[in-house]
């Protein structure tokens, strides 16, 4: 479980395919002060289980699966990425519960620099997960938590303020860009539970 808070920008070491997947190898500092082989970290909002650790730098194996529905399958090498280990219980819960389970991928579709330096973001997203998208509710774009700005018909808007674009993928962000979109957990169970109190007994 995690919380959207990306701890750190990393950086793409290598890609080593590997029979449709590939091992990710990571680029790191503050992610690997804790880390051990078998732990999970999230890339982009996707979580991956280290499976090697050097000086300086961690691996991850992504899946034919993982890398075609996120993000990670359009990674090179040089490119950033954000970083968060699992929340512990004794930490603070600053963003929202994140699984680092990618629900679908988005793209960008406009940002649009404001007065007060901050740029709002409009991502284009399937309906498979604007269903529970709400406005002012949570979302994690590439693993990083943000709060709705609005819901149009075919995507949503968020406000990232520049601290967020400076350490943050936001920042480097192109048009048409895919971005990870994770939807808030709570809105996945009211509605399984909404259908099941629906069910004929």
């Amino acid at each position: 479980m995690f919380t959207g808070i990306v701890e750190e920008l990393g950086r793409v070491r290598s890609i080593v395919p590997n029979a449709g997947g590939a091992r990710i190898a990571i680029d790191a500092v503050a992610v690997l002060d804790d880390a051990t082989i078998g732990a999970s970290i999230a890339v982009n909002g996707c979580c991956l289980t280290v499976v090697e650790l050097g000086d300086g730098h961690w691996a991850a194996d992504a899946v034919v699966e993982t890398l075609a529905r996120t993000n990670l399958g359009d990674l090179a090498p040089g490119d950033p990425v954000n970083l968060e280990r699992p929340v512990r219980l004794a930490d603070r819960l600053g963003g929202h519960l994140v699984q680092g389970h990618v629900d679908a991928a988005g793209t960008v579709r406009a940002r649009e620099l404001q007065p007060d330096t901050s740029e709002l973001f409009r991502f284009d997203a399937p309906d498979e997960v604007l269903r529970y998208v709400v406005h002012k509710g949570s979302i994690t774009v590439d693993g990083i938590s943000l709060t709705v700005a609005a819901v149009h018909d075919d995507g949503f808007q968020v406000a990232v303020i520049p601290h967020t674009l400076a350490v943050t993928t936001l920042g480097a962000r192109v048009l048409g860009a895919r971005v990870n979109l994770e939807v808030d957990l709570i809105a996945k169970y009211v509605e399984r539970l909404l259908v099941s109190d629906r069910s004929p007994s």
